[in-house]
């Protein structure tokens, strides 16, 4: 614990410059949208979710798992189980539950006002993977200090599960090319860029398909799994229909999306 944000702040920036390279070296698509200027807002707007998660929740999730271990709390706590039992258990149950947060913040009003500031970006690369709004951040570390507390899962497990999370977002948000062999075996052990891209594209069967952001069996378990987009990646259109001008590179505008209209 002593070490959890130095850690997970060297592997965020580890992970986000490896992909960035990678993004610029070998691009799978050519970007729509001044990168500058999507990037700046993109920052900020992760920059914002960090100060307000630190303000709200100055302990977090592993902090909840250290409360919930002093006092006897949630299931894992209950049990005698060896430490890595529990680990690979929790990181898989609590990936399921971001699964299905996901999900219900396409199918839930209130929640997709705030969840379309995510999508209402025009590309999709590593800067897409940090753009989140703060009352969507807040909600989410809401529900995993919940589940913390009905779980019990060792401190350990959360700390792993949350490098783990980042890092899958930040390469399946990627604009990588992979090769389709190697993208093809990937995909049945992490999400890839190509199966994470489907879920970032204006048509609306696909953009509520393919809601894993680290394992990529929720989707086929519970139907929810488009192996390629209609109309190929090189051919679909990326963010909400309507949404395609500059406003999704404003701040302000980014910020406020959850309280506009459904045309901004």
């Amino acid at each position: 614990m002593e070490n959890e944000g130095i850690i997970r702040l060297a592997v965020f920036i580890g992970v986000f410059a490896i992909m960035a390279l990678w993004e610029m070296s070998a691009p799978k698509r050519a970007l729509v949208a001044p990168k500058a200027q999507r990037w700046g807002v993109n920052w900020a707007v992760v920059l914002l979710d960090t100060l307000i998660v630190r303000i709200l929740f100055p302990a977090a999730a592993a902090g909840a798992a250290l409360d919930a271990a002093a006092n006897g709390w949630g299931l894992f706590n209950w049990l005698d189980w060896p430490i890595w039992v529990e680990v690979v258990l929790a990181i898989i149950v609590f990936d399921c539950l971001i699964y299905w947060q996901h999900v219900l913040s396409h199918r839930i009003p209130i929640l997709w006002r705030i969840h379309r500031v995510h999508h209402s970006d025009r590309d999709i690369d590593v800067s897409t993977a940090i753009r989140f709004h703060p009352a969507e951040i807040a909600l989410s570390m809401l529900l995993k200090i919940g589940a913390v507390y009905v779980l019990g899962p060792a401190a350990l497990a959360i700390i792993l599960f949350e490098i783990i999370l980042n890092g899958c977002a930040l390469f399946n948000h990627s604009n990588i090319k992979l090769p389709v062999g190697i993208d093809r075996v990937m995909r049945l052990f992490v999400v890839t860029p190509d199966m994470h891209r489907v879920h970032h594209s204006i048509i609306h069967r696909e953009t509520d398909a393919n809601f894993g952001f680290n394992l990529p069996w929720w989707d086929r378990l519970f139907g929810t799994y488009i192996p390629q987009p209609e109309k190929g990646h090189d051919g679909m259109t990326i963010g909400l229909s309507e949404f395609q001008d500059e406003r999704p590179t404003r701040l302000g505008w980014s910020l406020l999306l959850p309280i506009k209209g459904r045309n901004g």
